[in-house]
């Protein structure tokens, strides 16, 4: 490949102002879609999280607890600040990431970039994230509150906030857990973008050179690289995670 006009021997001219902004809409869609569907996954573990002696018998038992106690429709208590707040997030993440990821590549060089290439995915997941907390916070601590507080479940999302910045303040109300969420969100990020690259590049290493496989063992193994670094990512936000939800109950 020859260099480019920038003395680069990648070529950078793809990534405009359109190529961020589809990255972030399709990054606040898809984290909306994913993170709603989970809703009901998320109202137990909070459950669980705030009130153990109560929630005592596991994931399966807690939804048929809350389900006894206040009918299957519970399960969708939080869903309009989980899929509002995370489309959100999901917004400055992934545009914010595909963002300083490229800015970053071009500061350092071709080879420089590529050397440390999960140190500046790390920069770029971390500070993209730090960005996206600062939106996300407000509808978490009502998510929150919604699950927690039976009378707070009863409003809508506009609703609920407006009772929290009341009761409380706007920034005690919406940001006592911020800092939590720092450690839950970041660390999350972080791993779930490097762990994914680094298994990536391992199961091409064992299958095939990425550019000889189909597109069905892409996707496959996109897949596999993403399931490994869910699980990793949510491994190690899972203390700061139960932190937050016993400050914002």
């Amino acid at each position: 490949m020859s260099p480019t006009a920038s003395g680069s021997c990648y070529d950078f001219s793809p990534y405009t102002g359109t190529y961020f902004l589809k990255g972030a809409l399709a990054g606040g869609v898809c984290c909306s879609i994913t993170h709603g569907a989970a809703c009901p996954l998320d109202v137990v573990k909070t459950r669980i999280q705030l009130d153990p002696s109560t929630y005592n018998k596991g994931m399966l038992g807690g939804f048929r607890q809350v389900i006894a106690a206040e009918g299957a429709g519970s399960l969708a208590t939080g869903l309009g600040p989980t899929a509002g707040g995370y489309f959100v997030q999901g917004w400055f993440k992934f545009g914010g990431f595909e963002f300083l990821k490229v800015n970053f590549a071009k500061s350092y060089g071709d080879q420089a970039a590529w050397d440390k290439r999960f140190m500046l995915n790390s920069m770029s997941a971390a500070g993209a994230e730090f960005v996206a907390d600062i939106f996300l916070c407000p509808f978490e601590a009502t998510r929150i509150r919604q699950v927690s507080d039976p009378a707070m479940a009863k409003l809508s999302l506009p609703g609920a906030a407006q009772a929290i910045v009341a009761q409380n303040g706007l920034i005690s109300g919406f940001y006592s857990g911020f800092i939590p969420m720092l450690f839950k969100q970041i660390p999350y990020t972080i791993a779930k973008f490097v762990v994914q690259d680094f298994a990536q590049e391992a199961i091409y290493r064992v299958v095939a050179p990425k550019g000889d496989v189909s597109g069905t063992t892409k996707f496959g193994i996109s897949l596999t690289s993403g399931v490994i670094a869910g699980v990793t990512a949510a491994i190690i936000s899972h203390p700061a995670d139960t932190l937050l939800s016993k400050i914002n109950k």
